[in-house]
């Protein structure tokens, strides 16, 4: 909405990276959003019932900016519990008072109340998104955010003839929060949901929705830069658009070298990617669909969701309308040969800043746990709870959020012991796993790095329970893919293989089921950031911790002062 914000710059000074950031903010203009959480009536799969929305509207709003650019966002809350909303991909410069995970960063948003959210974009340019930080809400409560080139700068690639907004999601006939809510109480698998949805219509392979199927209209000949995010709360997602191929130019709001040669793309829950789509084929109905890629033993919905690709034109279409060839629900080869594909850019306007020398680094284990019950009375394995840690450690979130008792210091909320690799009784290798292993800590342990730290986090997946595939979300940054492989990480051999030249820069990352990934990043945004896995299953029952970064020596290199008001703690 046009006016430049130059007041939020004052006496930033220091440290490259943050000059960089603040050039692009200057060149920013500011823009004001109004989003009301209200509940709404609509029909899917032949019921009606009422889910919280923001607008009325499922997908909600669409956020479309310039890189660089600053907005506000008031959120008022007229439902009926407490709502957080979370800017995935943002990195928030200095400013975790606006990111958004409930207790994390700040106490919900109650209802008949607002909350004003200022949302400082820097260096991310494509697809990102926001999505609600409290319990399941984001299952309702989420859409796009698009980042346009800054002002005078153009894409790195010829520019679409077109853009298209797709937003997977997931549909459950039941209410989410008392889906959660029951299966937290047992200690039982969630319910999985009963449809896939795009754009928010299941699409007409299932019941009663045929007529509401979304449809993309495209004319012949031109190119369309295509916007995919995986909303869905537990479910990665093989992706395609019958007899088309994608060409992958961008992945969570970072510029990737184009993938040109692929018919599907994986995307795990919380990615984005930017794919080009030319309008090639003869003139018809295309199906565009998206089905589940599942790798471990929890049950879930192997269902897939559709919507048409209609080109313009008067012709008869074909029937059966054309279907993608997309890889089987459990074909890890396949989403694992996507991944390797995925390179940065590395341009001049473009360029990579991955640490070489590390002074920190990080050993951190991915496990589904237990909690144990007396007399095997939950409904989880054995009895007992299910549970979830990295390592080792399931995180408990406090009933104050953990960026005010850092900011305040205020005592007994959490604790700066979180290890740098797992325990030594930790024995993940072992068949079976032993009772030691298989039961987690409880505790809110942080980890604490220094300001400008240049950090390696080394994730493990075990097999602990069950193996699958996790993929890991960082808020605050965005990170380097430096390397990834099956089996155990070996510290010797493994790290001559890693990519430091184009990795991939992202903020979520599938780690491959019983194997490793590698990433890399600066510690240079102090503040207290959530780091999870984006399976909502998973992170409710404790697969996360937090990330202090703490202050450098300026001003410019600390946390902003907290707004004037925050949403209170009860």
């Amino acid at each position: 909405m046009g006016l430049e914000k130059c007041g939020i710059i004052l006496g930033f000074l220091g440290f490259m990276f943050l000059s960089g950031l603040l050039s692009s903010m200057a060149q920013g203009n500011v823009h004001y959003y109004d989003f009301v959480l209200k509940e709404t009536n609509f029909t899917k799969l032949c019921t009606t019932k009422s889910i919280l929305t923001v607008n009325d509207s499922f997908p909600g709003p669409v956020i479309r900016v310039h890189k660089g650019d600053i907005v506000f966002v008031n959120v008022h809350n007229n439902g009926t519990y407490g709502v957080t909303i979370h800017w995935h991909g943002v990195k928030q410069p200095r400013n975790p008072w606006s990111d958004g995970p409930e207790n994390i960063t700040q106490c919900p948003i109650q209802p008949g109340s607002s909350f004003t959210q200022e949302v400082i974009l820097s260096t991310e340019e494509g697809t990102i998104w926001w999505h609600a930080h409290s319990d399941w809400t984001r299952a309702t409560v989420h859409g796009a955010f698009i980042i346009l080139p800054a002002n005078g700068t153009s894409y790195p690639f010829p520019d679409p003839d077109g853009e298209k907004t797709i937003v997977i999601g997931e549909w459950y006939k039941g209410d989410v929060m008392e889906i959660i809510e029951e299966a937290l109480e047992s200690g039982g698998e969630v319910n999985a949901s009963d449809a896939f949805t795009i754009n928010g219509q299941p699409g007409d392979l299932y019941h009663c929705s045929n007529e509401t199927t979304s449809r993309f209209f495209v004319d012949y000949g031109k190119t369309y830069l295509f916007r995919i995010i995986n909303s869905a709360m537990n479910e990665e997602q093989f992706f395609g658009i019958a007899q088309h191929n994608l060409t992958v130019v961008g992945s969570d709001a970072a510029y990737i070298k184009p993938i040109s040669t692929t018919d599907y793309i994986m995307i795990t829950p919380g990615q984005t990617m930017d794919v080009l789509v030319t309008t090639n084929q003869s003139p018809d109905f295309y199906y565009i669909a998206s089905t589940p890629f599942i790798d471990g033993q929890a049950g879930f919905n192997n269902s897939t969701t559709t919507a048409i690709l209609q080109y313009n034109g008067n012709y008869t279409p074909s029937s059966p309308i054309p279907f993608p060839s997309l890889p089987s629900y459990n074909n890890g080869t396949a989403a694992e040969n996507f991944r390797k594909l995925l390179r940065s850019l590395a341009s001049e306007d473009h360029p990579v800043n991955v640490p070489v020398n590390v002074t920190r680094s990080i050993y951190m284990t991915i496990s589904v746990n237990q909690i144990y019950c007396e007399n095997a009375s939950c409904s989880g394995p054995d009895g007992n709870k299910l549970s979830a840690s990295l390592n080792n450690i399931s995180f408990q979130t406090p009933s104050i959020d953990v960026l005010q008792a850092y900011y305040k210091t205020l005592p007994h909320v959490f604790t700066k012991d979180f290890p740098d690799e797992p325990p030594d009784y930790f024995n993940f290798t072992a068949d079976p796993v032993p009772d030691y292993t298989n039961f987690p800590t409880l505790g809110t342990k942080v980890i604490v790095l220094d300001y400008n730290e240049s950090v390696e986090i080394v994730w493990q997946g075990t097999n602990v329970n069950s193996g699958e595939n996790h993929p890991m979300h960082l808020h605050g940054f965005s990170f380097y893919v430096v390397g990834a492989g099956s089996g155990n990480f070996n510290n010797v051999t493994d790290p001559k293989t890693y990519n430091l030249i184009d990795p991939p820069e992202a903020n979520t990352i599938g780690v491959p089921k019983n194997g490793w990934l590698a990433m890399r990043f600066f510690a240079d945004n102090p503040g207290v950031w959530f780091m999870h896995c984006h399976l909502e299953r998973h992170s409710s029952w404790g697969m996360s911790t937090v990330v202090i970064v703490k202050n450098g020596s300026t001003e410019a290199t600390s946390i902003l002062p907290p707004p004037k008001y925050m949403p209170p703690c009860s």
